[in-house]
């Protein structure tokens, strides 16, 4: 990420805001940074321009060209429901302009990182609809996506009707066929039987008569073949009409979704740097120690390089427009690596006296979004909003930019575009472990990802055996060449190998009974768990259910530090001392419904088929153990 850190001042779009006094450690600028910026200088002194231009121009001379060209409307059919632009559906709520001072100052103390700018009201009620703007039509997506893989299971089945139906039409033309042939080779007697008769042989009637009864029923069969033909030729065609139908179908689906994307990137251009900032810590949950600080450190780095581009009157362009390092926007010069080559997607910018590294507006939604997901829980196969596995976090954060990703990291790495080292840049894809595992690049050697190590999306280091591809590029024209292998031994994202014997149960940074409940995933009202005990829990009860007819019944699971003081002082022969139960690790569950009895059914079906799920009644708690407690189920062998 570029190193400057400017104060932003007023924006000419948006509500005055100031900047919190921030300096940043300067470096000296290499050889080639040095003549890119004289050659930057020297063009905004040529042109007399103080701010370099862009494709729309800085902050007040977009505002001024808009006055001058009529509004920017977006196509009505940009979604199955056809809205205008997302700034007019702060409208559809009568009480917004009410609403957003209060949210403003809910979301304060979370948004307001230091060294990043203070953001006016307006830039809060902003992101708060840009983002519910991008989660509709991202579900929008999802749905057409759905009906889009509907329409093609259709069309699949509607193309093997129509083979079956030209393979039955072949197969009786041969049968008419092979029948025409007999008959066009046979003599006249052959096939009227019936000349044969003869007053002088009057011995033969008999054999003629039974003869020409055959030839009758041969034209018969003929004649039922020939229809059966035609009716073959019928239903083919009649097949054809629906393969044509279920095709226009799927282009329908297609289309429209794709008018989707192509509308969340025109949101996500639409957006100030002010707005994109304050997106990235709306929904941050926090986490624990060393964690929170490092999630906390890279948020407020990426407000302060927002800031500083905003400060510039520095608009992000499109990832379009930055395709081309040749075809770059007026203002904007080429990104260098080390070797002097050309960064492709993204440029360079003159922030006070130094270029500065712009990327493009697709990729700063992207990345706002994936930081506004710090501290959320880890799922696998989780692809949020509230639960993410790694593939799933880069895949919801890129479709919030107008970019549809599949969800496995494997898949990602052969969908983008791959980039050397050398030119790495923020908001890259991440991908390691041999393509298990996949995270979004923040600069400074700083990854972001959902970690099934931690249970958790955050910060962390770039993996060594790391390899990019960069999202904003147009598709390889060729396959991408294989990951190596992994050696490390751990599994999808990153989780670490099954060990051996009774692990300890602490998870997070977090202590006994103090997880948020944001960081769990619900499994029954009421009750929550670490979301891999969670899947392994609503596993298990589906396969209760199924054995029993009735569902799982749970009075307990994750137990806060309160919750514990209150069962201790309740029970004290029962419960544990607080901060020791396992329960306080969302890892243990206390169940009823005659699973609480030992020598029961239910009893005796889960200790024969709970561990299948990841569930064991602990060997203190089972019958004849030091406190036996039938009703008492943990998510694997816990010290």
């Amino acid at each position: 990420m570029p190193a400057p850190r400017t104060p932003a001042p007023a924006r000419t779009t948006a509500p005055s805001r100031t900047a919190s006094p921030r300096t940043a450690p300067r470096r000296e600028l290499t050889a080639r940074e040095a003549e890119a910026l004289r050659a930057l200088l020297a063009a905004r002194a040529a042109t007399g321009a103080p701010v370099p231009p862009r494709r729309t121009g800085t902050t007040a001379q977009k505002t001024e060209k808009r006055r001058k060209q009529p509004a920017r409307r977006r196509p009505a059919a940009r979604t199955p429901r056809g809205r205008g632009p997302w700034r007019t559906r702060l409208r559809v709520v009568g009480l917004a302009t009410l609403l957003v001072p209060v949210l403003t100052v809910l979301l304060a103390p979370a948004t307001s990182a230091p060294g990043s700018a203070t953001v006016a009201p307006g830039a809060a009620g902003l992101a708060l609809a840009a983002r519910s703007t991008l989660l509709q039509d991202a579900d929008a997506y999802r749905r057409l996506q759905g009906e889009v893989a509907t329409r093609r299971a259709e069309l699949q089945a509607a193309v093997e009707a129509e083979q079956a139906a030209r393979a039955a039409v072949a197969a009786e033309q041969v049968t008419v066929g092979s029948a025409a042939a007999d008959l066009y080779r046979a003599s006249a007697q052959t096939r009227m039987p019936v000349l044969g008769l003869s007053a002088a042989a009057p011995a033969t009637t008999g054999d003629v008569l039974y003869r020409q009864a055959l030839a009758d029923r041969a034209a018969q069969e003929r004649e039922t073949a020939v229809v059966r033909a035609e009716r073959a030729a019928a239903a083919a065609e009649a097949a054809a009409a629906r393969v044509a139908a279920a095709q226009d179908a799927v282009d329908a689906a297609a289309a429209q979704a794709r008018t989707v994307l192509a509308g969340v990137r025109a949101t996500v251009d639409d957006l100030g740097l002010d707005v994109s900032a304050q997106l990235a810590a709306l929904d941050t949950v926090p986490a624990a120690g060393t964690q929170q600080e490092r999630n906390t450190a890279a948020l407020q780095r990426w407000q302060g390089h927002l800031a500083g581009l905003a400060s510039a009157g520095v608009e992000p362009p499109s990832a379009a427009e930055l395709a081309d390092p040749a075809t770059l926007p007026d203002g904007f010069s080429p990104a260098l690596d080390a070797a002097g080559q050309a960064v492709p997607g993204v440029a360079w910018a003159v922030v006070g006296n130094r270029p500065v590294t712009v990327l493009p507006a697709e990729t700063v939604a992207a990345v706002s979004s994936a930081l506004s997901r710090l501290g959320r829980p880890y799922a696998a196969g989780a692809t949020g909003p509230d639960a993410f596995d790694c593939g799933g976090l880069t895949a919801s954060a890129w479709l919030l930019a107008g970019y549809d990703l599949p969800a496995g990291a494997a898949e990602q790495w052969a969908a983008a575009t791959v980039v050397p080292a050398s030119q790495l840049q923020v908001g890259d894809l991440v991908v390691s472990d041999g393509g298990a595992d996949v995270a979004l690049y923040l600069g400074d050697g700083e990854v972001l990802g959902a970690s099934a190590a931690t249970y958790q999306v955050g910060v962390r280091s770039m993996p060594a055996d790391a390899r990019a591809v960069r999202v904003t590029l147009p598709a390889p024209a060729t396959p991408n060449a294989p990951l190596p292998a992994s050696a490390s031994g751990r599994g999808a994202c990153g989780a670490p190998p099954a060990p051996v014997g009774p692990v300890s149960p602490a998870w997070g940074g977090w202590s006994n009974g103090r997880i948020p409940a944001e960081a769990l995933c619900p499994i029954a009202r009421g009750h929550a768990l670490r979301c891999d005990a969670a899947a392994g829990y609503a596993a298990l009860a589906r396969a209760y259910e199924a054995a029993f007819g009735s569902p799982l019944c749970v009075t307990d699971s994750y137990r806060s530090m309160a919750a514990q003081v209150d069962a201790f002082r309740r029970k004290p022969a029962l419960a544990a001392v607080p901060g020791t139960s396992n329960h306080g690790w969302a890892l243990a569950v206390d169940l009823c419904g005659g699973v609480n009895v030992a020598g029961t059914p239910q009893w005796t079906w889960m200790t024969e088929h709970a561990g299948r799920f990841g569930f064991v009644n602990p060997d203190w708690a089972r019958p004849g153990g030091e406190k036996p407690e039938p009703w008492h189920w943990e998510f694997g062998h816990l010290a």
